[in-house]
C-alpha cells in the first residue's frame, strides 16, 4: 500500500535522492508530462543512470511513469525504467485491457533481457471516459496490475466539468473503486495541483478514503505528510476493529455468525474490513 507516492520530474537529477529521503512510501519518476518532448531523450539517460547504480529494492518503493503505450516513446521508456531498483510501471492514459497486456508484453522482454528475478507491477491510471468505462476490464486485464489510479485533470478537462465539482469527483471516485473491487484491488487518488492549499488537499484526501482509496499522488514534499496521515488508521478505528474481531470470535465460539457490539450489528462485511485494517488473517 502507497499512502504517499511522490511525482519526480525525471529531467531534475539532482532530485532524485533527495526524493527517496522525503518520507514518502513512493517515488515514481516521471518520464510523461513533466518532461518536454525535446528532452524525453535526456531525461531518460539521467534516470537511467541512476536505476542502474541502484541496486536493492527498500523504502520507499520506486516507480516510473512512462508515455502512453501507443506512443513512440513507449519501448524507449521501458528500456530506461526496467531494472532490480524499480517496483512498478505507472501506465498513463489507459484506455483498455489491450493496453495493459501490450505495456506487459514490452516490460517482459526487458525483464528477460536483464535477468529481473520478479515481474514488475503495472499502475494503471484512468484518465478518460472510455478508462473509465472500461476500469474493471483493466484491472482484471494481468496478475502485474497493482491497481487503479485517478488522474482527474485530464478526464474532467475535455467534458467541461471543473476540477474543482466534488460531486463529480467523488462519483468517478466510487466508480473506480467498484471497478478495482472485481479484482480486489486498490484505489489511488490524483495529484492536486495547488500544493499550497493544504486544507483543499486534506479535504479531498479525506473524501477519497471514504470511498475506499488508500493513497494519493504527491506533487511536492509538503503534500507527503498529509497523504500519510489521512491513509493511516486512527486510533479510534483500530481499537474499534480489535472490538470487532473480538466480538466476532466469541460469537464464532457458540456457532452464531452475526453479533452485535454497542446496539450495532456486526456481521461479515464488519469483520473483513477489521481483519483488513489490523492486517489479520483470522480472528
Amino acid at each position: 500500500m502507497m499512502r504517499s507516492k511522490l511525482f519526480v520530474p525525471a529531467i531534475r537529477p539532482e532530485l532524485f535522492e533527495k526524493a527517496t529521503k522525503s518520507g514518502a512510501d513512493a517515488v515514481c519518476f516521471d518520464l510523461e508530462d513533466s518532461v518536454a518532448p525535446a528532452r524525453k531523450v535526456e531525461a531518460r539517460d539521467h534516470l537511467q543512470s541512476y536505476l542502474r547504480e541502484r541496486q536493492s529494492i527498500d523504502q520507499p518503493l520506486l516507480l516510473v511513469r512512462t508515455n502512453p503505450v501507443t506512443s513512440a516513446d513507449f519501448e524507449q521508456d521501458v528500456d530506461c525504467a526496467v531494472w532490480k531498483s524499480i517496483s512498478a510501471i505507472v501506465l498513463p492514459k489507459v484506455e483498455s485491457a489491450e493496453d495493459v497486456r501490450a505495456s506487459a508484453d514490452i516490460i517482459a522482454k526487458f525483464e528477460r533481457s536483464r535477468n529481473l528475478p520478479a515481474p514488475l507491477g503495472i499502475l494503471p491510471t484512468i484518465e478518460s471516459p472510455r478508462g473509465l468505462r472500461f476500469a474493471a476490464e483493466i484491472a482484471l486485464s494481468s496478475p502485474r496490475v497493482l491497481g487503479l489510479q485517478i488522474g482527474f485533470a485530464d478526464l474532467l478537462e475535455p467534458l467541461g466539468v471543473a476540477q474543482s465539482n466534488v460531486a463529480a469527483r467523488n462519483q468517478i471516485r466510487l466508480t473506480l473503486r467498484l471497478a478495482a473491487a472485481e479484482a480486489h484491488l486498490d484505489c489511488y487518488d490524483s495529484a492536486y495541483a495547488n500544493f499550497k492549499d493544504i486544507s483543499g488537499y486534506e479535504d479531498e484526501l479525506r473524501a477519497s478514503r471514504s470511498l475506499g482509496f488508500v493513497g494519493a499522488s504527491c506533487i511536492h514534499p509538503s503534500q507527503i505528510p498529509i497523504a500519510n496521515r489521512v491513509f493511516v488508521a486512527t486510533s479510534e478505528e483500530l481499537v474499534s476493529a480489535a472490538r470487532i474481531l473480538e466480538a466476532a470470535a466469541q460469537a464464532a465460539q457458540k456457532g452464531v455468525a452475526v453479533t452485535s457490539i454497542d446496539g450495532a450489528m456486526i456481521d461479515a462485511p464488519f469483520i473483513r474490513r477489521a481483519r483488513k485494517l489490523l492486517g489479520k488473517k483470522d480472528y
